[in-house]
């Protein structure tokens, strides 16, 4: 009897935990690399806590329409402290080509911002910069031009 009880709570409590997962979504959305045929997957870690865990940065060829995610070219995973809050395309470096910006917030009371930075060329994808504990109203964009920008160029700035 009592290991019908204890599997009963157990049950229940697998089913609590299910449904209050489900209330918030992950974020996992795809991006089309401007001005290139190229699609962006970016991504939370899957079975993670939403406030910290990982997230993965993919890049697919996006020959067929159809499938634009068919053709895997690279990809990187990398740490994160929050919650994705957006994927921007930026020209952090002045060349005119965009870099892939990946912003987000902590999940704390001071809602910090930190944004990493990657340049896609030539099928190949690099870590730029990273720039992290930025207050909640800060621009990110502008923190990685800055970090970017400083003494030591990129290598400098990597973190």
């Amino acid at each position: 009897m009592t290991r019908i009880i204890a599997a009963s709570i157990w049950v229940v409590l697998l089913a609590q935990a299910d449904s209050s997962a489900a209330g918030h979504v992950r974020f996992a959305k795809r991006f089309q690399i401007p001005a290139s045929a190229e699609t962006v997957v970016v991504a939370e870690g899957e079975f993670e806590p939403r406030s910290i865990g990982s997230y993965a940065l993919r890049v697919y060829g996006g020959a067929s329409k159809k499938f634009p995610t068919d053709d895997f070219i690279t990809g990187v995973i990398r740490p994160r402290n929050g919650v994705i809050e957006a994927v921007r395309f930026f020209s952090l470096d002045g060349d005119d080509s965009p870099e892939i910006v990946v912003i987000l917030r902590a999940a704390g009371s001071g809602g910090y911002l930190s944004a990493d930075s990657f340049r896609y060329r030539n099928r190949s994808l690099e870590f730029i910069a990273a720039v992290e504990n930025l207050d909640k109203t800060a621009d990110p964009i502008r923190a990685l031009r800055d970090k970017i920008k400083t003494p030591g160029g990129r290598e400098g700035a990597a973190k």
